[in-house]
């Protein structure tokens, strides 16, 4: 049987091939052959494209350690934008991946907490962004600490970032803000494993 409930395909009989209920002459043999070349070339141009968005636009990273719990876990993989701050900007709240500004062949990933010209200071664990208490809802109360940071007003290009679990995350708080151009990718999406698959926020 060719497919369910379809009789097998007849002996060729003057010219004429049935197959399907549908009778196939030599000239629609030819036809067939131009279908399999287009779909031939719709697969390689749908291949190309995939490459080109995962080589230049996406890039696929690893986690490694804990520091930005509950959100992402060790070992996790995402995808992280890397055309998303060429063509805009970066946003309050926004996961980054970054240059260690320490030792660049490294990279980090972490909350943006401050944007350039805003006035930071945090007491006891609590951030304030220009003066506003920040609300982080990302930091789940057991992730707290009590760590305090003197007022500081960010200079024009540069970051202040954090980890969202904060009692061990070495973020700006210890090497200070990140400055825009050791910043190349957005974090968007957790691909692997499957029951931390979604969307980074």
């Amino acid at each position: 049987m060719s497919e369910a409930g379809q009789p097998e395909p007849q002996k060729p009989d003057d010219g004429v091939v049935e197959s399907c209920g549908v009778e196939q002459r030599p000239d629609d043999a030819v036809r067939g052959l131009g279908g399999v070349h287009s779909w031939l070339r719709d697969l390689v141009v749908s291949v190309a494209i995939s490459a080109f968005i995962i080589i230049f636009l996406y890039q696929p990273v690893r986690v490694e350690g804990t520091s930005m719990l509950p959100m992402l876990e060790d070992q996790d993989r995402l995808f992280i934008n890397k055309i998303a701050y060429r063509v805009g900007d970066i946003h309050q709240g926004d996961v980054v991946v970054f240059q260690y500004p320490r030792d660049h062949t490294k990279s980090y990933i972490k909350r943006v907490i401050g944007l350039p010209g805003d006035d930071i200071r945090i007491e006891h664990g609590r951030v304030y962004v220009n003066g506003v208490q920040l609300k982080e809802a990302y930091v789940p109360n057991r992730f707290t600490d009590d760590r305090s940071q003197p007022e500081m007003v960010l200079p024009p290009r540069e970051y202040f970032v954090m980890g969202d679990h904060r009692s061990i995350s070495s973020d700006s708080r210890d090497f200070g803000p990140v400055d825009r151009d050791l910043i190349y990718g957005k974090a968007v999406f957790v691909y692997w494993p499957m029951e931390q698959v979604g969307v980074v926020r």
